[in-house]
């Protein structure tokens, strides 16, 4: 009987009772129903596992970026999403005021909805970021998951595992009947949140501490499009009196459904006593924080939630791994937590199927830390670097030591007056507005990850530095970089050229000065045992180069070679033809799959 390692007294089953697959997911949102999502697409046997009866009951995380977006046009969704997503042209305008009724201090356009910033976001990518809660995305992968072949196990708790040389054993239970079983996988993944079990259960190492300021969500229905129709946005904040989300002295009115579903945000004192909020009192919030005393609204729930500033060092023991918010834990800032949480399990799947497969060697699995512990560390950061930036705003009004609603009003009037005090605060707020950028279009956090590990075979090279790397993304194709975005097809078909790289396999992109590297690329892929295709981009051939872009991007002569991985980073490139290119590419490839 396994040695499970939480100190629970279990029962042996039968062996016949033992459940078996070749992955074990435990949690159903965005990290785990994505994970079962790809892997099943990959043709990868898996259960995943959730406590809960069905999928999230509370909108949560909602902004969903391009790199997701990108992942879902990949999984053959991304009409799916786009048909219950509020649209681009509908989330940008970030307001902020007395009340959704009362004085408007400023707007800042977010997501990239500025003329110019829109420009960086569609030259980066063939999708826009669009709004889709929780509660609408999670259906999505969990039904697609299934449908393609996933066992979708819910009222199923996790309870423990124990690990071997060949496999994981998890006890699990089902929590209508109380009955214990086991299930048998060759490897785990623990999709199970910010306070995640079996990354306890591993002692994943993280940086960091939990809960450092409490926040309360109110949801709710009011119909109140005459005040934010004109000025469509996700976000509304509103700074009066008592209004202190998570610390920052600032209430959230966010948008769920336009203009109709909403949910109130409101901080507080995480050391004290937890709130109790009944219906009459969560009215009085959503009233005063609309500016809108006789409102009728519809109180549809409650619920608290703590704040984070965590991340894990190290993502993965043995055959266990972690994803999601188990691995970085931090506030809704920047919109990154969903969609940070999809591109881990992107980033996992393929690696799963390639070892489970025998077409790379188990230490490829160890490059999921490498490449993306990184980037749990930078989101964590940069969200609540977002956050604390709040302050900026409040001292530009100078309400930070507001005694009283009476002062803070007079504090936040004098903004408007011919004084030099008031100009010296106009100033203040021009920069502090400026500021919120690095919040609300940090394209080079959503988009810039760069891998290092030994599944990439660096050239020493890495993308050109832009002017802010969190606000700017560069495009590349230094080994390590996202594939870049340009517009490929032919007089009748347009393409994403991440559309030419599909999830299924490895692709190899050159020009027509390089197409002796498509029998290179037969050869390797057929004594590799790997799925490998050649794209050979050029007037006259499949594909063409629509409008130039990429002789622009791809950075290497027309006759080199960009070797692209499932999950469309550029793990190898030549700079020119090879003098034996089958050579060339199977040293790199082998390298990868650790099969050197």
């Amino acid at each position: 009987m396994p040695d499970f390692n939480d100190g629970q007294k279990v029962t042996e089953l039968p062996a016949s009772s033992q459940v078996e697959t070749d992955v074990l997911i435990v949690g159903s949102g965005p990290a785990g129903a994505s994970a079962a999502l790809f892997l099943s697409s990959l043709g990868v046997d898996n259960i995943v596992i959730t406590k809960y009866r069905w999928t999230a009951n509370t909108p949560r995380a909602h902004i969903t970026n391009q790199r997701a977006m990108e992942i879902f046009r990949d999984m053959g969704i991304e009409d799916q999403v786009l048909a219950d997503a509020t649209g681009h042209d509908l989330v940008g305008d970030t307001v902020f005021c007395t009340s959704i009724a009362g004085e408007e201090i400023g707007r800042i356009h977010t997501w990239g909805t500025r003329p110019d910033r829109e420009a960086d976001y569609r030259l980066a990518s063939p999708c826009l970021t669009v709004d889709i809660p929780q509660t609408y995305l999670e259906p999505i992968l969990v039904r697609n998951a299934t449908v393609r072949g996933t066992q979708t196990r819910f009222s199923t708790e996790y309870l423990a595992h124990a690990q071997d040389d060949s496999g994981v054993t998890v006890r699990v239970r089902d929590r209508l009947t109380g009955q214990e079983y086991d299930i048998r996988a060759k490897y785990l993944i623990g999709a199970d949140g910010a306070r995640s079990r079996v990354a306890e259960d591993i002692g994943l190492p993280y940086e960091g501490a939990m809960d450092i300021a409490g926040s309360m969500n109110i949801t709710f229905k009011a119909d109140i499009a005459s005040y934010v129709g004109h000025r469509p946005s996700v976000l509304y904040w509103v700074i009066q009196p008592g209004a202190n989300v998570g610390g920052i002295g600032a209430g959230l009115v966010r948008m769920v459904r336009p203009w109709n579903e909403w949910l109130i945000v409101w901080g507080y004192d995480i050391a004290g006593e937890p709130p109790v909020v009944d219906e009459a009192e969560a009215i009085r919030i959503v009233r005063q924080l609309l500016g809108i005393p006789d409102l009728e609204v519809e109180i549809t729930g409650t619920s608290l939630w703590g704040n984070n500033e965590m991340y894990a060092t190290h993502l993965q023991k043995g055959r266990v791994f972690c994803a999601g918010d188990a691995v970085h834990r931090h506030p809704p800032s920047n919109g990154l937590g969903s969609n940070t949480s999809v591109q881990d399990s992107y980033n996992l799947a393929w690696k799963l199927a390639a070892v489970l497969r025998g077409q790379a060697d188990p230490s490829l699995l160890e490059t999921y830390s490498a490449e993306r512990a990184p980037v749990a560390e930078r989101i964590v950061t940069r969200a609540n670097k977002s956050s604390r930036e709040f302050v900026d705003l409040f001292q530009a009004l100078g309400v930070l030591d507001a005694r009283d609603e009476t002062e803070m009003q007079a504090l936040i009037e004098e903004r408007k007056a011919n004084t030099p005090e008031g100009a010296a605060k106009r100033a203040a707020l021009v920069a502090a507005m400026e500021t919120k950028n690095y919040e609300f279009n940090a394209h080079g956090v959503e988009l810039g990850q760069f891998y290092e590990s030994s599944a990439i075979v660096s050239d020493g090279t890495r993308p050109a530095p832009s002017k802010d790397e969190d606000l700017y993304y560069v495009m590349s194709t230094s080994p390590g970089a996202h594939l870049p975005h340009a517009w490929v097809g032919d007089h009748v078909t347009k393409l994403a050229l991440m559309d030419l790289a599909p999830y299924t396999r490895w692709t190899l992109i050159t020009g027509i000065a390089g197409e002796d590297w498509a029998g290179a690329g037969d050869k390797v892929g057929q004594d590799l045992g790997i799925p490998l295709e050649t794209v050979v981009i050029g007037p006259g051939r499949e594909v063409t180069d629509l409008y130039y872009d990429w002789a622009k991007l791809r950075e290497v002569e027309e006759s080199g070679a960009i070797l692209v991985r499932p999950d469309k980073h550029i793990a190898w490139r030549s700079m020119t033809l090879a003098d034996d290119p089958a050579a060339a590419l199977c040293s790199a490839l082998t390298q990868i799959l650790g099969k050197a």
